[in-house]
């Protein structure tokens, strides 16, 4: 890993690149394992998985994704991704939006008790 990684309980991600108003992360999901539920005010996301099988929750709908899918999150809506497999999951996330911190999630549901 790199010194642009951070490790979560879940698995970690890495940054690629960021320029003003757009980030890209390279995210690896641990098998059995799923992101927060959750939200953001300032930023919209596009995932591309690369790597592995995924449910992704959007608002109230849940989509299965393989490698070469790909699915795009509104800016405001609530999200959440799992993988599935037992393999890794890998995939890509370009984030555009006014502030692209980490500090803009909205935790509506943790399995690691976060808020």
């Amino acid at each position: 890993m790199t010194t642009n990684t951070t490790v979560r309980p879940w698995g970690y991600f890495t940054n690629l690149h960021e320029e003003n108003g757009h980030k890209v992360k390279k995210i690896v999901v641990n098998p059995d394992s799923r992101l927060s539920l959750q939200s953001h005010k300032h930023r919209m996301e596009h995932w591309i998985v690369v790597a592995g099988n995924a449910i992704v929750t959007l608002d109230k709908n849940e989509k299965e994704l393989k490698a070469g899918e790909y699915i795009f999150i509104p800016q405001g809506s609530t999200h959440r991704l799992q993988n599935i497999g037992k393999e890794d999951l890998v995939l890509i996330e370009v984030q555009l939006g006014s502030y692209l911190g980490e500090d803009d999630i909205v935790r509506y549901q943790d399995d690691y008790q976060r808020s």
